[in-house]
């Protein structure tokens, strides 16, 4: 897909706003507080079916009652998606859906100034970036978060129930067992996949031989179902007390190990950076390999975080993608 338009009505700050893009890479100029991230967020809702940062209610013009965003890529197809104020409808090649069809996702490398942080962030913070990185590559991990997530806020809402039943809990501790078993496996798989590339990577970019590492923590140690529920059962006067689930791939977390060490705290902020970027080029190459698709790069408001030998290697790698990014200066491209 290359997308040539891009238009929006009420969504967010923007009224109206219509922007034409290229084929390579389009840069849109602005200060902050322009609605420069706007335009990429919906790109994203077009692409993947839903906003990287807000609800839709959160999403629409305060002063309006609906949103209207369009897309048009250069094969001439129309994507259309509207938020009524409690209904979100997708129009793809005139037929209509609620959600946006499995069929017409397209991968997305959406690279966000927070994401350079990300050696330090919080464990849900780590979860949000996998999730989202590795439900692009697995339908089958995409479609077992969702139904892992709507169980364990059933589980919990019952949980706050002073007059629960442990027979109400047991068919949400059955579906935790079944998805988080299957999560767990394939976080297992893509890490191993990650680490495969990660130091050489890095030195493709750093010039330096050092060993980087991405390891995968969790309470869950292995793929049974049935251990998974035990655990459940087990500590479910615990979780009474919480008022809360207390295990689970939920609670999993991800770090980077930087020569052996923690790279919170072990490594600089060049080399931090180095090591977000090294595993941004693996996942558009896990992307391409696994889906056999280019995937649009979004990039926001980040080559102003990035020094002139990272910039460089960012626009090199992606330089057989479609980019759209956004800075408050002009910035160079042509390196």
């Amino acid at each position: 897909m290359i997308i040539s338009k891009i238009s929006l009505t009420n969504f967010r700050n923007q009224s109206s706003y219509e922007l034409d893009c290229k084929k390579d890479t389009t840069l849109i100029l602005g200060p902050n507080g322009y609605g420069k991230t706007s335009v990429l967020e919906a790109i994203y809702i077009l692409t993947r079916g839903k906003s990287f940062r807000a609800s839709d209610p959160d999403i629409k013009n305060r002063t309006s009652e609906f949103y209207r965003i369009e897309l048009t890529t250069d094969s001439g197809e129309k994507r259309i998606a509207t938020f009524d104020g409690s209904t979100k409808t997708f129009i793809i090649s005139d037929k209509k859906s609620r959600r946006l069809p499995k069929a017409e996702k397209y991968p997305v490398i959406l690279f966000l100034p927070s994401d350079l942080n990300l050696i330090g962030g919080s464990p849900s913070r780590h979860r949000d970036y996998f999730d989202r990185f590795f439900s692009q590559i697995s339908e089958e991990y995409n479609t077992s978060l969702s139904k892992y997530e709507k169980a364990l806020k059933q589980r919990n809402e019952i949980l706050k129930n002073e007059n629960l039943s442990p027979a109400s809990l047991f068919s949400w501790n059955i579906l935790l067992a079944k998805y988080g078993t299957i999560i767990h496996r394939i976080r297992e798989e893509l890490v191993n996949r990650i680490n495969q590339e990660l130091s050489d990577v890095y030195y493709s970019i750093a010039d330096k031989k050092d060993d980087i590492l991405l390891s995968y923590k969790s309470d869950v140690k292995n793929n049974s179902e049935n251990q998974y529920l035990n655990t459940l059962e087990v500590n479910l006067n615990k979780d009474i007390i919480l008022g809360h689930t207390s295990f689970g791939v939920h609670r999993d977390d991800f770090d980077f190990i930087f020569n052996d060490k923690i790279a919170d705290g072990s490594a600089s902020r060049g080399e931090g950076r180095t090591v977000i970027l090294a595993l941004k080029f693996i996942e558009a190459n896990m992307i391409t390999n696994l889906l056999n698709e280019k995937p649009i790069i979004l990039l926001d408001d980040v080559f102003s975080e990035l020094d002139e030998t990272r910039r460089r290697f960012l626009v090199k790698n992606f330089k057989d993608n479609q980019i759209i990014l956004t800075s408050v200066e002009n910035i160079k491209l042509d390196y």
